[in-house]
Parts: structure tokens; sequence; C-alpha cells
């Protein structure tokens, strides 16, 4: 990597504002964890998003792309590069009749509040979802039945090439936290939406429900990746901690979560190393009980392995 070149041509053409140095990434994921990324830049167009990615590669630079930061685990050691930021600069939602359009770095909440107050329903499920768009149609997000899947039409993404292509829901490829843009390093720019007329009230209060039901049997209170393992076939990964004795361990700052088994929790000052202890004495503790490999939903950023 030559840095000295990334850091020209990224003063080059980014503002101040923009871009920033050794930026922590704790400041960016809902864990609360990460360290510095060499340089940091938020976009606020297609071809910021392509500018950037085409300087990293002219600085022989390793790049990350990161909306909401709600399903990663950064190392302490932080990310060497680049650091491409997808968030409220990228973020419009526009609607016409039943259909909404929005950018990446949208939020889930906002986009379901758009839809609330537009009367339009099918977007309920991922109001209490913290991530955004592209986060969203890059992992299939799910919850209480409903899926990303069941209400994108489409999106559009930016290839390997720079190029912008139109990726349909068929090619799309979605299934249980995976997606055809996941295998093939696309970044997603925006999606479309097809949702249903419905009455508002009968929405908030949907909305509002299972807003309650999350708080009631999640750690909201506390940094997390949200579920941090994915769900194996014919079982349920909280379930299998719990039975494997694991509810509560501990490492450092970290703990299995003593109100749902499903996540991993920063108690307040944990390292990433902490939890990714804790993920591995899970995985060793409930194989060893179940025979089960529990596969982590949270992807990990800047680790040795």
């Amino acid at each position: 990597m030559d840095t000295e070149l990334l850091a020209n041509l990224l003063e080059e053409h980014f503002s101040s504002d923009a871009l920033k140095y050794d930026e922590p990434m704790s400041m960016h994921t809902t864990f609360g964890i990460g360290g510095p990324a060499d340089f940091f830049v938020s976009v606020s167009s297609v071809e910021d998003i392509r500018r950037a990615c085409n300087i990293a590669r002219t600085a022989n630079a390793p790049w990350h792309v990161i909306g909401a930061g709600s399903d990663l685990l950064i190392a302490d050691a932080g990310l060497r590069g680049l650091v491409i930021h997808l968030g409220e600069h990228f973020a419009d939602i526009s609607i016409d009749g039943t259909t909404l359009h929005a950018q990446a770095g949208a939020s889930n909440e906002a986009v379901a509040n758009a839809a609330l107050e537009a009367g339009l329903t099918g977007y309920e499920f991922a109001c209490g979802i913290p991530g955004s768009i592209g986060g969203a149609a890059i992992m299939n997000a799910g919850a209480y039945e409903g899926e990303f899947a069941h209400v994108c039409t489409g999106v559009n993404c930016l290839d390997s090439h720079g190029d912008v292509i139109e990726v349909s829901a068929s090619e799309a490829d979605w299934s249980y936290r995976h997606s055809m843009m996941s295998d093939r390093g696309y970044i997603v720019l925006d999606a479309t939406l097809q949702l249903v007329p419905w009455n508002k009230e009968q929405i908030r209060e949907r909305m509002d429900d299972l807003q309650e039901r999350r708080a009631s049997k999640q750690p909201l209170e506390l940094g997390s990746a949200g579920s941090t393992f994915k769900r194996p076939i014919g079982y349920y990964a909280g379930k299998l901690i719990q039975d494997a004795g694991m509810r509560g361990h501990t490492r450092g700052g970290a703990q299995v979560s003593t109100k749902h088994c499903g996540f991993v929790v920063n108690m307040g000052s944990a390292s990433a190393q902490d939890v990714r202890n804790v993920i591995d004495d899970v995985q060793k503790a409930v194989l060893a009980d179940s025979g089960v490999h529990l596969e982590p939903e949270v992807r990990m950023w800047g680790f040795e392995d």
C-alpha cells in the first residue's frame, strides 16, 4: 500500500469535512468497538463512491464499505487502508404511489417511518433492526416473519469494475442472511421496495408492538451486533447456547447476554478480542454439547485470521 499516494489522492478529491484520518471505528459500529481506520471518507454520491474505490486501487490499498456498522466487529488494531462510509449524506428516501426508493445509507428505522407516514405496510418488521438499507439488501435482513426479500423488487449496485448495474429480485438470489451481492462483493447503492396501502394507525400499532417485543426479549440497552450467530437448520442458536451452559459467559468486557443468549454484548469496556473470545468459547461449548457448529452472523474485519 502506498500510503502517501493514498493520502494525496484523497486530499485532492475530498473535502476536509468528508475525509478523516485514524478515525476510531468504535464510533461507527453498534458494538461501540473498533480500532482506527487509516483513512475514512463519507460519501454523498455514486461518483464519490466510484472515485474512492478507484483511489484505493491506484494506491494498492485495501478498502471497506460500511453503513450503520450494525453487523460488524472490527479488530482493536483497526483497519488498514480506506473505509468508505455510506451514511446520512447518502440516505435519501422517496415514495411514488406504493413504491419506495431508498439510498443505501438510509436507516431501516427511517424507511419504516417513511412508509408509515405514507400509509404503506410491509416494512414494519425492520423498524427496530439497527442497520441501513444497504446492509439489509446484502444480508437479506429479517425479523418477525418479515424479510427484505419479501418487499424489494430490485437494487442498484456498483460492481468491481465501477459500473452501476441493476439487480432484480430474482437475480439477487436472496436466502437466509445471504445475497448474490455479498458473494460478488457488490456495493449496494439503493433499493426499490414495493409496499401495500394500509391504515396508518394499524401500521403504527404493529410497529409499536414489534418494538415492545424486541425491548422485552433483546438486550437493546447494551452494544451488540444484533444476533451474533446464524440460525442453524432445525435449531435456535439461543437455546443451543443456553443448553450448553453459556448464558452470562464473560471474557473481559464481553458477555453472552443473560437476557437473550443469541447476543454477545459489550458490557461497556469490551475489546474486539474479548468479543471474539466469547464467540470462540460459545462455538466450542455448543459443538461439544450438541454437535452443532454455530456460524457467526457478525462480520469480523481486521483480524489476522
